[in-house]
């Protein structure tokens, strides 16, 4: 990358040495090594400033040699400019791919539309690894510009995505613009890596049984889910369905209603409620369990078994909610 710009630097140190050496050989005794620097970068500048002493024909001849060969290396270095500049997107790339194949148990993002911009925001924020994989040149010159890590690229290109990283992910965002393309992209992803958390954006309710049945993990509307609660979805897969509650009247209230499945929780399988300790840890309380069947028990006894093919809902406020996630729940 460098290799061009070293050579220009060269080209015009040497001429900055010859030319001083030039004047002052020329100009004799009235010439000091400091005038003589001085007029060559005037003239190598062209600036058009007065010559430091009247200058003899030979003077006059040295000066013409000493511009043709500045606009020669002006020219030169225009004509290699472009050169210059792919070198520096070549090596801004490959760092990019270094930087990408280095990442495991990251994030991915399929597009950088608005729900995908706000969701590099928000991991870019708890400073969670990730990369973006977006088509656009724009929007990959905005990424370069704000330091988020991404790959220019087709995402519903199996190469793309194995470029990615997608073996080595632990959860991917699929927002592209259109349901099409999301649901081509969820089965490639479920090709790659079946064991991958898949979230996937889904504009029209018909579609979203599809896309589901392709491998989404969870299927979201962007018109009832936004960016922000996408993201919570993304870093907490365990958590089937949230709802957040603030008081009106008591400002210091927001509580927090999640449905969490306690299939990888194992150290809740086969545990009474009131064993489980999760009042006196966390000061959150079960208030419904739903089974296998989708049929849902609410304010369950403290004596409940709970089982692992289920989910329960849990309450509490949020502070203490995310505690409890970030104990059991790998954020």
């Amino acid at each position: 990358m460098f290799k061009g710009k070293i050579v220009f630097i060269s080209y015009f140190i040497s001429l900055l040495v010859i030319g001083t050496g030039g004047f002052f050989f020329i100009g004799g005794d009235q010439w000091s090594i400091i005038d003589s620097f001085y007029m060559t970068f005037l003239t190598l500048s062209t600036v058009g400033f007065s010559e430091v002493h009247p200058l003899t024909d030979a003077g006059r001849v040295w000066t013409i040699i000493l511009i043709l060969f500045g606009v020669t290396g002006v020219g030169i270095l225009l004509s290699n400019l472009g050169d210059i500049l792919s070198q520096f997107g070549d090596y801004r790339s490959k760092k990019m791919e270094k930087n990408i194949k280095n990442l495991k148990n990251h994030f991915i993002i399929c597009g950088y539309g608005r729900m995908g911009a706000v969701i590099a925001k928000e991991l870019t924020e708890k400073k969670l690894p990730f990369v973006v994989v977006e088509l656009n040149e724009k929007k990959i010159e905005i990424m370069h510009h704000n330091n988020i890590l991404c790959l220019q690229g087709d995402a519903t290109m199996d190469e793309t995505l194995k470029l990615a990283n997608l073996e080595r992910a632990s959860g991917i965002a699929v927002v592209l613009d259109t349901d099409q393309d999301n649901l081509f992209v969820t089965m490639s992803i479920r090709t790659i890596n079946p064991d991958v958390f898949l979230l996937s954006r889904c504009s029209k309710e018909a579609n979203h049984a599809k896309i589901k049945r392709a491998g989404a993990n969870k299927v979201v509307n962007p018109y009832t889910a936004g960016g922000h609660r996408i993201a919570e979805m993304l870093l907490s897969p365990l958590v089937e369905d949230s709802v957040s509650v603030v008081s009106q009247s008591h400002q210091n209230i927001d509580l927090s209603l999640d449905e969490i499945s306690l299939k990888p929780l194992n150290q809740f399988h086969d545990v009474s409620i009131k064993n489980s300790k999760l009042r006196e840890k966390f000061n959150l309380i079960i208030v419904g369990i739903i089974d296998n069947k989708g049929e849902s028990t609410i304010n369950p006894a403290p004596d409940t078994i709970l089982n692992a093919n289920s989910s329960i809902l849990l309450m509490g406020n949020k502070e203490n909610m995310n505690r409890f996630k970030g104990k059991y729940i790998n954020l």
